[in-house]
């Protein structure tokens, strides 16, 4: 492997990226498991190539990551202070895992490039978690789904990116009408209340939330989900085109 080229990107500036998946009640996130620092976990992300626009970055490492196309993605906060790297007790840890590396590849001056001060651009992204196929990028071990609720220590700032990449997915999801992005292309309107109860966690009135979402109009019904039960069975919906 030639040595790392760090004259291809942009300097200080990266993506790091917040991916939300829904599964059996729970919003879940992708996270990537680093193979220069031990204990840590760290949000997926990138370097930013010097041809290419930051939501083509954005897309390019999500992509990689997840072997889906036409992802969901939202820009929802520029991270940029002055202790995300500089300050951070972390930094000689991982500059010393950087550096145990393969020096040919990882040379002193691409451990400087790579531990300098970087001003993160915070994307998150929606996807069908049946369908992604995580893959493995540049300095990663491996990539897995979490619970919100079993988050491992994250490197850096990365905790407090995730937790505003939330608060802007509570935001969003009824203004943008986004969180059908989480869901198999045919649902019914219970999977609907849960994935809402599952963001803001708490319920909703089945009948008021029903109302809610209907009067939107944006859903189309499709038949019954179940043969032979007419007046029980649930109804499948999907997004109309």
């Amino acid at each position: 492997m030639p040595k790392f080229d760090i004259n291809l990107f942009i300097a200080h500036l990266s993506i790091d990226c917040v991916v939300f998946g829904y599964e059996k009640g729970e919003i879940k996130v992708l996270l990537s498991k680093p193979t220069y620092v031990k204990g840590f976990w760290s949000l997926p992300g990138g370097y930013i190539l010097k041809t290419e626009g930051i939501e083509q970055a954005a897309s390019r490492i999500l992509t990689e990551r997840t072997q889906l196309k036409n992802i969901y993605l939202e820009q929802f906060k520029v991270f940029g202070s002055r202790e995300r790297n500089i300050e951070n007790e972390q930094k000689e840890l991982i500059k010393a895992g950087l550096k145990d590396l393969d020096a040919d590849i990882f040379d002193e001056e691409v451990v400087s490039w790579m531990t300098e001060r970087f001003i993160s651009i915070g994307f998150y992204a929606l996807v069908d978690i049946k369908k992604v196929k995580p893959q493995t990028g540049f300095l990663e071990d491996s990539l897995v789904w979490y619970s919100l609720k079993e988050i491992p220590e994250l490197t850096y700032d990365h905790s407090f990116i995730l937790n505003q990449a939330l608060e802007a997915l509570k935001r969003d999801l009824d203004i943008k009408l986004i969180g059908f992005n989480l869901l198999p292309e045919k649902f019914t309107m219970k999977e609907v209340q849960h994935l809402y109860e599952a963001v803001y966690e708490k319920s909703f009135p089945m009948n008021n939330f029903q109302k809610k979402i209907l009067a939107l109009n944006t859903l189309e019904r499709l038949e019954k989900k179940f043969t032979g039960a007419a007046n029980k069975a649930p109804y499948l919906y999907r997004i109309k085109k």
